[in-house]
This record gives structure tokens, C-alpha cells and sequence, in this order.
């Protein structure tokens, strides 16, 4: 059967996002944090927090990791295999600046010797399952063959593929000619990951790509947070059905970042926001305006209860 997979996505996919929609929806085999990053030689205090076993309570989470540099990889690895991790992912698809400026994310494909020293690095760890998620390239969607290659007599375990390129970020259409290529000259396990936001898109992929390991699913998911548990059942929930689930797990992320929070109601609706930026596209658009709007917590609550 399939895998079906999580994707990170920054500020979305939090602890208490993957743990409220293992509960309420489920149909998801492995969720992956959004990357974790050294910052002054440490991981910082809150991507501790969104790792540690203890509160992550899903079946399967795969931390997902950004270097540019071995001695950089080795400090995460240690740390984060120090917790337990056995699996570990590689994040080379980051578009935002920031991070590509530092020859990290996407912004490591364009160098290949850069890749290679920290798959190297890799082979000083035979107890964690490596995996790696990737784009086409940065600039060009043909950089992928200097990568691949080193990838394909690696250590690495599997590679997630989202067929654009970095400076896209988000936009445009997924390359399938380049991802057909790339299907086709890669050895491993290999994950597709970009645009799926139906059901019969993921099936149409499957058929296109009868090798693959699994699918990836990240703002479909966030848009359908059933997306994955129906296409598991081969159904689709009433819209009353899915409305009243998204209320239950929302009802959850409220109250971990209620009972976790020390910023007040300020820095829960910081949190709480970002929710309605993909959830349920067919609401109401004066609906999730007034979510968005809110500036109280009692008024954005009753505004979600309303929308829903």
C-alpha cells in the first residue's frame, strides 16, 4: 500500500497541529516537522519543545533537518538522535531567502561538493535512516542531475521530489516533464510531493508513477485535513461532517497552545491564525474574514464556532 506522508510547512504543521489531526482525521503513516536549525551553535528552545517524544503523539514523526555544512549536520544529528530519532530528513527544497542565501535548502542544489561533504557525513551515522526532500534546483530545473547521481549511491534511504524550482517558491505549475526525468533516472525510493489537493490527483499520479513509495500531501492536507483519511476509505465526507472535524481539531490546537502558551491571548491567536489561511477553501468568505479580523480571542472563538 501507499505511504502517505506529511509534509513540513513553516508555521502551519506544528506539534499541536499533527497531534490534534492524528486524532480527529488520521490517515496519514508519518508526519515531518517543519525543518529544525542551528541558531548560535544550538537548536532553538522551541523547535526543542516541537521535538522532544514526550508531547508529540503521533504514530510516526520524521524530524526534518537544514545544514549547509558537515560540522553543522553533525551537531543536529547528534542532538536530535539523542532524543531517539532513528530517522532523520534532509531539507534541500527550502525556497524562502533566508535560508537559500546561506547555501541551505534549495539554495545547496546549484553546489554539488556541498551536498556530497554532507552525505558523506551521513555514513558516520549507520543507526539513522536518512532521507532527503528536495527540489528540481534553484535557478534551473536541471540541477537535479549533478545531485542525483550523488543521491543514488548514497546512504540515503528515500527522496521526496517537489518538481519545481527554489525561486518559484510556491508559484506557477509543478514541472512534470522535469519530474518524469527524474522518476526515471532515481534508484531509490522515491516520494512525490507538490499540488496534490484531491483525491483523484493523487490517484491519476499513481497511475502516472506506478514505482513511487508514497505521496506527500501539504497544502491539500491543510485545505482538506480528510484529504488523506478519504482517499485511505475511498470516500468523502459531508461538508457537515468535515466542518464539524475541523471544529474538534481545532478545538484541540486551542488548548494546547492555551495550556503551552505564556504570551497571552496575543500570542495564541498568533498561532491560532494561520490555521484559516488554507483550511476549508469553500468557507464563507465573511466567515474567515471575521476569523482573520479578530483581535480578541473571545471574538475570534465565536467566530469559528459561527463559521462552522
Amino acid at each position: 500500500m501507499i505511504t502517505l506522508y506529511a509534509a513540513p510547512l513553516q508555521g502551519f504543521t506544528e506539534l499541536a497541529w499533527r497531534n490534534a489531526h492524528a486524532q480527529v482525521f488520521g490517515g496519514i503513516d508519518a508526519y515531518y516537522t517543519p525543518f529544525v536549525r542551528l541558531e548560535k551553535g544550538e537548536i532553538r528552545n522551541k523547535d526543542k519543545r516541537e521535538l522532544l517524544p514526550a508531547g508529540n503523539t503521533v504514530s510516526r514523526l520524521i524530524p526534518q533537518i537544514v545544514a549547509a555544512e558537515p560540522d553543522e549536520f553533525r551537531m543536529l544529528v547528534e542532538q536530535i538522535s539523542g532524543w531517539g530519532y532513528r530517522e532523520i530528513d534532509l531539507n534541500m527544497g527550502c525556497p524562502f531567502p533566508l535560508i537559500v542565501n546561506r547555501r541551505k535548502g534549495s539554495g545547496i542544489l546549484p553546489f554539488p561538493d556541498k551536498v556530497a561533504a554532507l552525505l558523506h557525513e551521513m555514513e558516520t551515522f549507520p543507526e539513522i535512516r536518512f532521507s532527503v526532500k528536495m527540489r528540481l534546483g534553484w535557478e534551473r530545473a536541471d540541477e537535479w542531475r549533478e545531485i542525483l547521481p550523488l543521491l543514488n549511491e548514497s546512504c540515503v534511504r528515500q527522496i521526496t521530489l517537489h518538481p519545481r524550482i527554489g525561486r518559484q517558491q510556491y508559484k506557477g505549475t509543478v514541472d512534470r516533464e522535469a519530474f518524469t526525468a527524474f522518476y526515471e533516472s532515481c534508484r531509490l525510493p522515491l516520494v512525490y510531493n507538490g499540488d496534490l489537493r484531491t483525491q483523484e490527483e493523487m490517484q491519476e499520479l499513481l497511475q502516472a508513477y506506478p514505482r513511487l513509495e508514497g505521496l506527500m500531501l501539504g497544502r491539500g492536507l491543510l485545505a482538506n485535513p480528510d484529504l488523506a483519511a478519504g482517499f485511505r476509505q475511498g470516500n468523502t465526507l459531508p461538508v457537515s461532517e468535515l466542518y464539524r472535524k475541523v471544529g474538534q481539531m481545532h478545538q484541540l490546537i486551542y488548548a494546547e497552545y492555551a495550556r503551552t502558551l505564556e504570551g497571552g491571548e496575543a500570542q495564541i491567536l498568533q498561532k491560532l491564525k494561520p490555521m484559516w489561511e488554507y483550511c476549508l477553501p469553500d468557507l464563507d468568505k465573511k466567515a474567515r474574514k471575521a476569523i482573520l479580523k479578530s483581535n480578541k480571542l473571545d471574538a475570534y472563538l465565536r467566530a469559528v464556532r459561527e463559521a462552522l
